[in-house]
Order: structure tokens, then C-alpha cells, then sequence
């Protein structure tokens, strides 16, 4: 069985330069009402192919990165582009992740099967992130769920059931899993965890889940592992992390890249990737830099999130390119006083 469980991921979003993400598409036909990014059945999908081919094969050339994500929007509604970037992916040797609704699942009680374009994709990979919970099964029965769950079980690839960590949300995956795969589901299949996100459309939702965020001192936060995955979306924009609202197109410009070429792909990552400011963040944490004197006045004030800290922080630092040496000392710094304390 291939097999790369939720575990292994953690541990890749904490090493800087394991992990890249390829943003596929803005679609998606499940319409949740929690959906943190807004994707709709009528938002953008891959239009220009022969630049999405140069990002494909920007990402095949990075030499560091072994795991290669691929989400959304739904990324098995792009047939074509989904096709093309797994069968490149996976000619490397680099592993892939694989997130979906599963709204592609044949019906299970009606004794269908997955199409055929959609197993082979799945057996390019290590292992599927299918997503369920309340506000997925309004839009996908449990009967999909169950088909899209065979079909990745059936391809001996490891299934991470991601929910909301929520009340009754694990017991409820488990339910479906049993139904899906049997007792012996565990053999098959990891029930992972997410906190919800008040971004996109669940920004608006009256949920209890998504009140207001606590908010706490800049000097508090730690490490930000979302800083340590590079992305790449579908129109040749480069992000310095996975947060979903930088993707859209929200934050500070020095968050992202425009890219046009396979190896304005690969220098885009790269150059994020050794941004001092996202390293700093990714490894130490912003909490560290508000020892430097660009920083030391946000020491005080407080934050609904890393990301709103680490943006006030981005805007403050020069916009041509132009390095902060001091930020850099401040990591390599926190860096040594972590390894001597752990």
C-alpha cells in the first residue's frame, strides 16, 4: 500500500523546502457553506493549458521538495489538468497528496464504479484527503462518500478522512467509514482532524464553531508550519504560504510572485522559500521578531491570527527585494536556543 498518513504531513510542514502545493482550480460543484476559500460551481478553472504545463513542470524541477500537494477549489473536476500534473508528478518520484470532496465517488449502493481516469490518478498517489462532515454531506451523500472511499481503498492508497473538529464529527466519520470499508476499516483509512476557518464563505456563517478568534499578544506565536509550503495556482501565481486567503489574492505583494515559465515556477519557490521574513516565520515564529527594532512596538498589541501578525510584519520590510539582515540573525538565534532547550 502506498502509504503517507496525516502524520508524515505534519512533520513535512515543519521541514522548510519538503512540501509545495500545486493550486489547480477556483472550482468546485459541492458548494459548502463553510468552504474557506469561496470556491463555487461557477468560479475560474484552467483555461491556458500550455502555461498550466510550464507550472507542472516548474514544480517536477524543484530538487528539494519530495511531497507534492494538490488542492483547490475540487481538483477532480479539472479531468485534464489532474490527468496531466499527476502522470508528470509522479514520473519524478516525488510523492503526492491528493484533497477532494469525493463528489466524484460513484453511488455505492447502485454498484458503480470509479471512472477509470479517476483510479488512475489515485494510484499515482501516496494518499487522499477526502473531506466529510456536516456541511459536506448536505452537498454529497454518504453514498458517494462511500464510493469515493472504496475506490481509493480499492487502489491500496492510503485515505485520510479529514472532518472538523468539531462535536460528533470523528464518531460520525467513523460511522461512514464502517459502512464504507468494514470493521477493519483502520486498515485502510486515518481520521484527521481541522480546526474550522472563518475565510471565504464560512466568514459570514452563523455557527458557533466559527465565533469570533481569541486574540493574543504578537509575542505569543510560535511557529507558523502553513509559512514552510509554497504554492503555486493554476494561473501562474506564486505564494509564500497555504493560507487560503493569500492564494485568493489577499495580503501583502511581497506574498507573492507572478510566473510565466517552468523556471519562473521553480525560482518563484525557491525565492520564497529563502525570503527571511517566511523562514523566520516558518521556523521560530513571528513571535521572535518582535525583538527587532522594525517589530518591537507590535510586542504589545494583539492578534486574531499569525497570519494578520505576520502581514503587518510583511508590509513593514522593503518592497524591492532588498534583505534585513537582522531578521535572519533573529532566526538563526531562536533556532539555536530551541535546539539547546529541546
Amino acid at each position: 500500500m502506498r502509504r503517507l498518513t496525516f502524520a508524515d504531513l505534519q512533520d513535512g510542514r515543519l521541514a522548510r523546502g519538503t512540501l509545495a502545493l500545486l493550486f489547480i482550480t477556483d472550482n468546485c460543484p459541492v458548494g459548502c457553506a463553510h468552504c474557506s476559500v469561496d470556491s463555487r460551481p461557477d468560479s475560474p478553472r484552467i483555461r491556458d493549458f500550455e502555461l498550466f504545463e510550464e507550472i507542472v513542470d516548474g514544480l517536477c524541477a524543484l530538487p528539494a521538495d519530495r511531497i507534492i500537494g494538490i488542492s483547490g477549489g475540487e481538483p477532480f473536476v479539472e479531468r485534464r489538468g489532474l490527468s496531466l500534473a499527476t502522470e508528470r508528478i509522479a514520473a519524478t518520484g516525488k510523492q503526492m497528496i491528493i484533497y477532494t470532496s469525493g463528489f466524484w465517488g460513484p453511488d455505492a449502493e447502485a454498484g458503480h464504479g470509479a471512472p477509470e481516469w479517476a483510479r488512475k490518478v489515485i494510484r499515482r498517489a501516496s494518499a487522499i484527503f477526502l473531506s466529510t462532515d456536516a456541511y459536506h454531506e448536505a452537498s454529497v451523500h454518504e453514498r458517494r462518500f462511500a464510493g469515493a472511499a472504496r475506490a481509493v481503498a480499492e487502489e491500496q492508497v492510503w485515505l485520510v478522512v479529514q472532518v472538523m473538529d468539531g462535536p460528533g464529527m470523528v464518531e460520525r466519520a467513523e460511522e461512514l467509514l464502517r459502512g464504507a470499508l468494514g470493521v477493519n476499516w483502520s486498515d485502510h483509512a486515518e481520521i484527521a482532524t481541522a480546526p474550522p476557518l472563518n475565510y471565504g464563505r464560512a466568514r459570514d456563517l452563523e455557527d458557533p464553531w466559527f465565533g469570533p478568534r481569541k486574540r493574543f499578544p504578537a509575542e505569543a506565536f510560535g511557529t507558523c508550519p502553513t509559512a514552510n509550503v509554497q504554492v503555486i495556482r493554476y494561473d501562474g501565481t506564486a505564494t509564500a504560504c497555504c493560507n487560503e486567503t493569500v492564494i485568493m489574492g489577499a495580503g501583502p505583494r511581497r506574498m507573492r510572485r507572478r510566473t510565466t515559465t517552468a523556471d519562473e515556477v521553480t525560482a518563484a519557490i525557491d525565492g520564497l522559500r529563502d525570503d527571511p521574513l517566511f523562514r523566520a516565520v516558518g521556523t521560530v515564529g513571528p513571535g521572535m521578531l518582535t525583538a527587532h527594532p522594525r517589530f518591537q512596538d507590535l510586542a504589545g498589541r494583539e492578534y486574531g491570527s499569525i497570519c494578520e501578525l505576520c502581514w503587518v510584519m510583511a508590509r513593514r520590510l522593503p518592497e524591492d527585494g532588498s534583505e534585513d539582515g537582522l531578521v535572519d540573525a533573529i532566526r538563526v538565534l531562536a533556532g539555536h536556543r530551541k535546539e539547546q532547550t529541546s
